[in-house]
């Protein structure tokens, strides 16, 4: 690792850590017995650009004991603050013993002067996976710099519409094995969870055999792959998923329960995703799960859950379907408790 620098710290308490329902740990960091946990900003120089994210202990951590890691990843302009600047983020993970990890997307800084961004299959080419552009109507022209005009980089029309400085996979393989340094984390329980383009990269990252391979199971919030970028879990042993979408989302709409198809953003650029029921048939059919989706009696009020596979050891099905009677926003109050239950509910493999 290179470059690796921690700025602006707060001294977390370092006590007896019990996480209700955890077992024990398999793969602990280098940080383990060695290091002392703090709360802050970090940064860390990957492929000469500088990438910094924000580490939350919790309140009560025996520096000695792993504890699961949860990776969390904003939507389209935000930055590490998105999540855990809320209140309930904070005290679900203080309460279960979650180390989270929020970091900054690219794109505001030198290169592009845009949006943070999060790069995934087909946001930067503009192109799906079936071959056709991700957008309709007029072009957005929302191309980054790095991504260069339409016909000369990387860019094929003008559906473009993340950042293409640098690599965001390598990103996240070098944070969770920075963060190991740092914090005494399970490296067997390491979670990764995002809202909007966070939600969308989280299910590319899942999708992606190196960083999956990484992951006990992920939540993407209402975020989709674009159209046509249908594949199962990076892992062969299968990848635990949790989505949830909002039932009146116009920006990334889930499309009809049991609709297969592709979905059209209604509120403002015609950008098409691929729907909740496609994507989560493939990840369940992927993992061994047959048969019509069933109601699982999960989550909060006003969230409906379903899942054409079992409860496994987790006495949670391993693809979960779950929409609430939300817009495009995270709704955090209901929605984090039960991303954060989901993960801790997970054995160990």
């Amino acid at each position: 690792m290179s470059g690796f620098t921690k700025v602006c710290a707060t001294v977390a308490t370092a006590a007896s850590f019990v996480a209700s329902g955890m077992a024990q740990s398999e793969t602990p960091s280098e940080g383990c017995g060695t290091a002392t946990p703090v709360s802050g900003i970090y940064q860390t120089d990957v492929g000469g650009l500088t990438r910094t994210w924000r580490m939350q202990i919790p309140s009560a951590l025996d520096a000695a004991k792993p504890a699961p890691l949860a990776l969390i990843f904003h939507g389209w302009g935000e930055d590490e603050n998105a999540f855990l600047d809320k209140a309930i983020v904070t005290a679900e993970a203080d309460r279960l013993g979650f180390v989270l990890v929020a970091a900054r997307g690219v794109g505001s800084g030198s290169g592009d002067e845009s949006y943070n961004s999060w790069t995934f299959k087909g946001s930067a080419t503009g192109v799906g996976g079936d071959g056709q552009p991700i957008c309709s109507g007029s072009e957005t022209n929302y191309a980054y710099k790095s991504c260069g005009p339409v016909g000369d980089g990387v860019a094929k029309n003008g559906c473009s519409w993340t950042q293409c400085q640098t690599d965001d996979a390598a990103f996240v393989l070098d944070m969770i094995a920075e963060v190991g340094e740092s914090a005494c984390i399970d490296l067997d329980r390491v979670f990764m969870t995002g809202g909007s383009n966070g939600g969308m990269f989280t299910w590319d990252m899942g999708q992606t055999p190196a960083v999956a391979g990484k992951l006990r199971a992920i939540a993407p919030l209402i975020g989709l792959p674009h159209r046509g970028f249908l594949d199962g879990p990076g892992r062969t042993d299968g990848l635990p998923v949790l989505l949830i979408t909002g039932t009146d989302d116009p920006t990334v709409p889930p499309g009809a329960r049991g609709d297969a198809g592709f979905t059209t953003t209604a509120d403002s650029d015609l950008y098409h995703y691929s729907g909740a029921t496609a994507i989560t048939e493939v990840w369940a059919q992927a993992q061994g799960c047959t048969g019509e989706p069933m109601a699982v009696d999960f989550g909060s009020e006003g969230i409906e859950c379903r899942s054409s596979c079992a409860a496994d050891r987790s006495g949670l099905p391993v693809v979960l379907d779950c929409r609430a009677a939300m817009a495009h926003d995270y709704g955090l109050d209901q929605t984090w408790p039960m991303i954060l239950d989901f993960f801790a509910r997970q054995p160990q493999r």
